[in-house]
Formats: structure tokens, sequence, C-alpha cells
């Protein structure tokens, strides 16, 4: 798996993540008011910083309200799907518990809330606060999780780079044809890429989306094989073994072990690099100057987003507190936090536009930050299906050799991954 996969997986396409062992944390109430309820749980993945954050903004919500108590546990990515599940299955399941791409997992198995009606009761309007991502956590149009992080993909440019070429920098309105042109004259053969590559789903979804395709249909159906999918492919393909402007997987290796586009654009190695916020950690001692931008458009804007939400488990005793607390959580109070740390991007749209968010402390550069309440507006809604990680697999499997160069017909490629994915649905109904 290149390293820009093992990566993401850490801050996700809303994936999961990795941690030495379940570290617990407590914040309690000391009011005289307060609860008599146990502390509620709250499970999430990450690392350190993540641990630092979370009990960073349940400080926060303690201190707002004393009637609370919440225990953090902190739980190994790798196993944190099967251990949520043997909690709820052993009716101790978390009481607030962070989901992402594995969403619909746990609500198809009733293992999780629906919120809807403790969000309307609270007031809170997902539209209104996150923007198209309040949606994104919904499951046979019930909701079952708050958005709590949400970064879109973003463009990074080498600003050194462009200015060079005389380009200038790389805006919504860009077409797949003006992102092209400049990447032929940003690549220097053998030395330089244009562009890092599409290689990874969140990118050549992105591009699929834009040019009017779906990965799943309305319906429920897989929808790879249609022709605007198969044309957003192909041009990714297309940008590797034709246009030769993106690396491919030898000219990688050429680089040195483990290295994607997350290593190759701070190495100036490739002049632009679409991915999420985390980048931004390898560029903070560039030598160089750089930026971000909005993700260019094909027939429409269409754009990935990372991140997850916070559900609430069937087995909660205490679903009004939990609903409490994610609220809080999720306001601009808490999710502050999750940027003053540079943790990740807030989901909370106003965060999003904040000065804490547009000039962070520790942002030691201008950069536009605004690019990602921009490309909120964008976000289209991911395929969450019950069977993502086998779908996920199906995909990667399928298209390998079309990554290798060994098959060059993006037609092909996915008129297979048709047929395996209405085997793998169709069998899962």
């Amino acid at each position: 798996m290149p390293v820009d996969k093992l990566q993401m997986s850490r801050r996700g396409f809303l994936g999961l993540g990795a941690a030495a062992g379940v570290i617990t944390l407590t914040a309690c109430g000391t009011s005289s008011g307060g609860s008599s309820a146990g502390p509620l749980v709250m499970t999430v993945w990450g690392g350190d910083p993540d641990r630092k954050t979370y009990q960073a903004r349940i400080d926060l919500l303690v201190k707002k309200h004393p009637d609370l108590k919440v225990k953090l546990q902190l739980i190994p990515g790798d196993s944190y799907p099967q251990k949520v599940q043997t909690m709820i299955a052993g009716g101790t399941g978390p009481d607030i518990m962070q989901v992402a791409e594995s969403v619909n997992t746990y609500s198809s198995k009733s293992q999780l809330l629906p919120l809807d009606d403790l969000a309307k009761k609270a007031g809170l309007d997902p539209e209104q606060r996150f923007g198209p991502v309040g949606s994104l956590y919904t499951y046979q149009d019930k909701l079952y999780a708050i958005p709590d992080r949400s970064g879109a993909v973003t463009v990074f440019y080498n600003k050194d780079m462009f200015d060079k070429k005389g380009i200038k920098a790389p805006t919504a309105d860009w077409t797949w044809d003006d992102a092209l042109d400049a990447f032929k004259e940003l690549t220097v053969p053998g030395k330089v890429w244009g562009y890092s590559g599409a290689e990874w789903f969140p990118q050549w979804w992105s591009l699929a989306y834009q040019n009017g395709g779906t990965i799943i249909d309305a319906n429920g159906r897989p929808a790879v094989d249609s022709d605007e999918v198969v044309e957003a492919l192909q041009w990714a393909g297309d940008l590797v073994f034709k246009h030769k402007v993106v690396p491919s997987k030898a000219d990688y290796a050429d680089m040195g072990p483990d290295i994607g586009g997350d290593q190759a654009f701070p190495n100036q190695k490739v002049a632009t690099h679409a991915n999420g916020f985390w980048v931004m950690s390898g560029l903070t001692k560039a030598a160089f100057a750089w930026d971000i931008a909005p993700m260019w458009r094909g027939k429409k804007q269409a754009v990935s987003a990372f991140g997850s939400g916070l559900a609430i488990s069937r087995t909660s005793k205490q679903r009004d507190n939990a609903f409490k607390a994610i609220d809080f959580l999720t306001s601009p109070e808490a999710q502050t936090e999750i940027i003053s740390s540079g943790q990740d991007v807030p989901a909370n749209l106003e965060v999003q536009k904040s000065q804490a968010f547009l000039k962070p402390s520790w942002m030691k550069t201008q950069v536009n930050m605004g690019v990602f309440a921009e490309s909120s507006e964008f976000v289209f809604r991911a395929p969450f299906i019950p069977e993502w990680n086998e779908m996920q697999d199906v995909i990667s499997n399928g298209l390998a050799d079309f990554w290798l160069g060994k098959e060059r017909s993006a037609k092909k490629a996915l008129t297979a991954v048709q047929k395996d994915l209405e085997s793998l649905i169709k069998s899962a109904g």
C-alpha cells in the first residue's frame, strides 16, 4: 500500500487509524448539580495528537455542562470495528462513537441509534451547520452520525514552479483540459512531473462525479461501467501512460522506498498534488513557496471529503446526554480546538470560515485556508453502503493491472469490476 493510502487511512476517506493501545481518560463534572448517571463512554481511533485534541474538547464540554461526565477510550484503528461491535453486542456499547465510511455497516445491523429526532429536539440542523456533508452519514433516509471532522480534497501546488512557467494558480474554474495543459508545462521528463496522480479512489472518484458519474446509483446498484465513470478513469490513467505527466509506479519506486504523492510533493518531484489536510504537516519547513487551491472541475464541480462523524450506539442508556455532548462537540466553541491543535479540518462551516481557521497560529506561511470552506460546497455524497470494505477490495483488485499499465483500457477494467460488484451487492442483499 503506498504511503499516501497509509497516511489517508489515519485521517481517512472517513477511514480508520492506528494507535498503540486502548487509552482511557475521564473528565467528570464536579458540580453539586451533577448527574448521578455513570460517565458517557466515547470511543475514537487515532494517535496521541488525536487523543489530546479530543480530551481538550471534552474538557470544554464538561466546563460548559458540569452535569456531564465523559470517559474517552482510544482504540487501535485496526481493531476498532471489532471492538465496538463486541461492546454493542454485549450490551455495553459506547454512548458516543466515532464512525467513518463503515457507518452503514453498523447502521444496517441496527447497532446505531437514528439521530433525526434528537437533532430536531436540540435544534441542530446538519445542513446549516455542516453544508453538504450534513447528510453524509445517512442510511435509508435516517441520520446516524453528526459530522465532526470533514476536509475536502484540495490541490497543493508549488508556487515557485508555477511562477517560473508563468502559470496562474489553479482555481475551481479550471477544466480537465486546463489542468492537463498545466501539467504538461510543469513536467520536466525524468525529473519533475506535473501532477502526483489520481490512483487512490477518493481522487479518481472525484473525477468520476465531476463527469456526471456515480459509483453506486440512486437505487443502490453499482454503476462503475457507465460512460461517465469510464471516461474519468481513462483520463486519470492517460495522465500516467499517455501524457506522462504523472509518475508511474516504477517512477515512484525510483524516488525511494514508500514514496507517494505526500512525499513527492514536498521533495519537489511533483508540481501539484490533490489530497487532504494532513499533507500540510510535511510542508511546515518547505524550502519553496506553496499554496492550496480548489480542485479543478469536469462537467461540474465535485470533490471527495475526508473526516469522521459522531454516533450513538443502540445500547446507550444516556441517549439525551450523549446527544447533548455531540451537539456541543460539533459546535464552534469545541470545533475550534480541532484546528487550533492542527489536528484536522473541523466539519463546522462557521469554524472553517473563522479567523482561527483561516490564519491558525501554527501556520507560518501565507496559505489560502479559505479553500476548505469553498470546496465544502462541492463535496459529493459518498456511497457508504454496508458492503463498503468488500467494495473497496473489489475495486482495488480489479484496477491493479490498470494502474500498472498492463491493462490500458478503463472500459475493460471497469466492466470486470462492475460484474464483481454486482455479484457482491446481490449476494449481500
